[in-house]
């Protein structure tokens, strides 16, 4: 990759983005973290913050997922990093697998980016390094691993991302 060549960060929303504003509220999606997470991890290669929706992803839909492939597939950037919730990450991942010629990686944490013991920053410097060096396809970055996206799913029960099972033949 060169060193002059932007990523581009999409925004969706997810619990990498969500607030929390007093006691009696519940979390929503606020500003994306993702410019200043960055900008802290003091990245230099070029980058290029999109946002796109700001959702949780159990809330976004068929036409949330077309947008997003759309605005993918058209966008000049060869190289793409998206902030997701993880619950329906993999589900997304699986839309975007018809773009050519482009390296996908998504990514997201377990609890916002704002609190202090957040994954958020540590899975976010994963998807930009994977961004960097792997091949066009899709990827998603979580848990000190890259998996490829139609090679993953998320286990509730352990709170991480692990290999799917493959059925036999």
């Amino acid at each position: 990759m060169s060193t002059t060549e932007k990523v581009l960060v999409i925004t969706t929303g997810g619990t990498i983005d969500k607030v929390y504003f007093d006691a009696l509220s519940a979390f929503q999606v606020g500003e994306p973290a993702v410019t200043r997470l960055l900008h802290m991890a003091h990245v230099t290669q070029p980058f290029e913050v999109q946002e796109l929706l700001r959702k949780d992803s159990l809330e976004l839909t068929d036409e949330d997922r077309a947008h997003l492939h759309e605005q993918i597939a058209a966008a000049p950037a060869e190289r793409i990093v998206i902030t997701h919730g993880t619950d329906t990450m993999t589900t997304t991942a699986k839309v975007l697998a018809s773009i050519p010629h482009k390296t996908i990686v998504l990514t997201g944490s377990l609890s916002p980016a704002r609190f202090q013991d957040s994954d958020a920053p540590f899975n976010l410097g994963m998807a930009f390094a994977a961004v960097q060096t792997c091949p066009p396809g899709v990827y998603i970055a979580m848990n000190g691993q890259v998996f490829r996206g139609d090679e993953v799913v998320k286990d509730r029960s352990r709170a991480e991302f692990v290999r799917a099972a493959r059925s036999k033949p």
